[in-house]
């Protein structure tokens, strides 16, 4: 079992910095490869960032690539997700969740969060 806690979140104005984390319970997260995951109203949930359970490997969609970042601390169990230049449409609610395998959707993540909401202005 693993409990999953967000922090973060925030209103930014555009061409701004966030820095999120997700906070886990549980002796075995670092077991996990860790995702987030956005949703904006009206939106259905979308892919934003994985990493692997070691943090060797790291993926992003095509939307935040070069703007955030992605990393974990296995000792504090704890991942962030550095967001940099955003934009209005990051807009959305922030998940965050643990697979045993990474990857880019939703329904592989057994675990999640209750999410940070992240308001960016223009």
């Amino acid at each position: 079992q693993v409990q999953l806690v967000e922090s973060g979140g925030g209103l930014v104005q555009a061409g701004g910095s966030l820095r999120l984390s997700c906070a886990a319970s549980g002796r075995t997260f670092s077991r996990y490869a860790m995702g987030w995951f956005r949703q904006a109203p009206g939106k259905e949930r979308e892919f934003v960032a994985a990493i692997s359970w070691s943090g060797g490997s790291t993926f992003y969609a095509d939307s935040v690539k070069g703007r955030f970042t992605l990393f974990r601390d296995n000792v504090k169990n704890t991942v962030y997700l550095q967001m940099n230049s955003l934009k209005p449409e990051d807009t959305a609610v922030y998940y965050c969740a643990a697979s045993l395998r990474p990857g880019v959707l939703a329904d592989k993540y057994d675990y999640w969060g209750q999410g940070t909401q992240v308001t960016v202005s223009s």
